[in-house]
């Protein structure tokens, strides 16, 4: 697909927009002011797929924590600003390689300069960020409620203040819970701006709702072409929102890279426990950078001619197992290796491609 041209941003050690891959981001759930717990928490993201990662400025403690959570991390670290610009102030001051603000919340436009001359300094990009839950009172009224052209307004003002204080290093987000309303929001802002867009579906939920609010809302932005970095909200382990963001990246052919599960959904036929063994798979695969897709079927009947169409796939019988590859079978196993199996198959899968 062609996507939306934007200009290049870079943060830390990433440069988004333009061509650049879209870029996978969360947010820690820690007390930042607890370096040692976001460290491993951010550790534990960064395996997983995470590229920029998001922390939560609440208290000077926090902006000063910064720097020590920076030093023994690798991806960019992006803070959380809002209400106090001395925050904002500081955690560039402590190394922040972009700051996340409203500069609705942050005070007058003394304050938003103080903010905006700091980041000119030390060229640390600012992401203008607006949702739908604190939108101004005179765009409702304008609007008649929370509409996608009031967030849009609302975005390009605050883009336009700070163009006019001489800074352009700016990336726009713009979230609502409402799915139709955000993907609306962003068509219209798309067509206005070249700055990179951060997409995301805020407040979307626990990992069911969450996952298919941002599967739809991010699938039907993607798919259009627009969007630079992604984060997937969820409420629960932020390691979960990379898996999710991977999966949609991936669906949608913006990403290749990682092992694609695909399972059928069971019938009389299965001969074993196939929804234990296909999360078992998911999780074993997890860590295996391969770009191909791993069938998991019931039963010894169908399996091979369903998983036709991945690389390779396992079906379960009574007692014994197949090893499937593009819909030929490879090899019987011992039911109790099947998982094993499938292992070592796809740890040596390059050496016999």
């Amino acid at each position: 697909m062609e996507r939306h041209k934007t200009r290049e941003i870079r943060i830390g050690n990433r440069v988004i927009g333009g061509s650049n891959p879209i870029a996978i981001q969360s947010m820690c759930n820690t007390k930042t002011e607890n370096v040692t717990e976001t460290v491993e928490q951010i550790h534990r993201l960064e395996r997983a797929g995470c590229e920029i990662i998001r922390v939560a400025v609440p208290t000077m403690e926090a902006a000063k924590a910064l720097r020590e959570i920076k030093a023994q991390i690798a991806i960019p670290l992006v803070a959380d600003i809002h209400f106090d610009y001395r925050l904002a102030i500081a955690a560039m001051e402590n190394g922040a390689d972009k700051i996340r603000i409203n500069p609705g919340n942050i005070g007058s436009i003394d304050r938003i300069r103080a903010v905006v001359d700091t980041a000119k300094e030390r060229n640390i990009p600012i992401r203008v960020g607006v949702n739908s839950g604190s939108l101004e009172k005179d765009l409702v009224e304008k609007y008649h409620g929370v509409t996608a052209e009031g967030l849009v307004e609302s975005a390009l003002d605050k883009v336009h203040l700070i163009e006019d204080m001489g800074y352009e290093n700016l990336v726009i987000s713009i979230k609502s819970s409402d799915v139709l309303m955000c993907v609306r929001a962003h068509e219209l802002i798309a067509k206005q701006t070249d700055y990179p867009l951060h997409v995301g579906i805020t407040e979307s939920g626990t990992i069911t709702s969450g996952n298919i609010k941002s599967a739809i809302g991010l699938g039907l932005i993607l798919y259009q072409g627009i969007g630079d970095t992604i984060r997937v909200s969820l409420t629960g382990d932020p390691v979960e929102e990379i898996r999710s963001a991977k999966l949609i990246l991936k669906t949608l052919g913006l990403r290749k890279g990682g092992v694609e599960v695909v399972s059928c959904p069971t019938c009389g036929r299965t001969q074993i426990d196939l929804i234990s063994l296909a999360n078992r798979v998911e999780e074993m695969v997890s860590d295996i950078d391969l770009d191909i897709k791993v069938a998991v079927m019931g039963c010894v009947v169908n399996g091979p001619g369903e998983a036709r169409e991945a690389d390779i796939g396992i079906a379960g019988g009574i007692g014994e197992g197949l090893i499937i590859k593009r819909g030929e079978v490879y090899k019987k196993v011992p039911e109790s290796e099947l998982l094993d199996a499938l292992r070592y198959e796809l740890l040596h899968w390059s050496e016999e491609e």
